[in-house]
């Protein structure tokens, strides 16, 4: 099934450079990156994307993290694009994702693991709708 999800390169991937090896991984697994953009998150950005994690005892330190420096927010297309992403993605916690996926190979811990991906079709509707309008959102190329 053709799904859309929303990515986020953290801001201590963007500091390393990985963000174009992170989108060439995404297109390599056959996701079209059809909306991107690159952006410091302000607190009040921060605070309302991450809103649902609000009570838990991360929260503040997860917003801090966010707005420590810029990120890459795109929106991929594709076939199960969810799924792949998440599998592309691997473990929250870097220290138990594996070797080749994206937060084995760039993240370092829990917190500081790379990226961001929506975790179910409804939550991605609502993470893409947070940071793009339609009119961001392109339609893949036909080849």
């Amino acid at each position: 099934m053709l799904e859309r999800t929303l990515s986020i390169v953290k801001p201590d991937a963007v500091r390393r450079g990985a963000t174009g090896e992170i989108l060439q991984r995404f297109e390599s697994a056959g996701l079209s990156i059809i909306a991107l953009k690159k952006l410091r998150m302000s607190e009040e950005l921060a605070r309302g994307f991450y809103a649902v994690h609000r009570e838990r005892p991360f929260y503040g330190d997860l917003v801090k993290f966010m707005c420590s420096g810029p990120v890459v927010v795109s929106v991929l297309q594709g076939a199960e694009a969810i799924a792949k992403n998440r599998a592309l993605m691997g473990p929250t916690d870097s220290t138990q994702a594996p070797p080749g996926t994206i937060r084995g190979d760039f993240g370092t811990d829990i917190e500081q693991n790379a990226v961001h991906g929506s975790d179910g079709p409804e939550t991605a509707r609502a993470e893409i709708a947070y940071f793009f309008n339609a009119s961001e959102i392109l339609a893949p190329c036909e080849a």
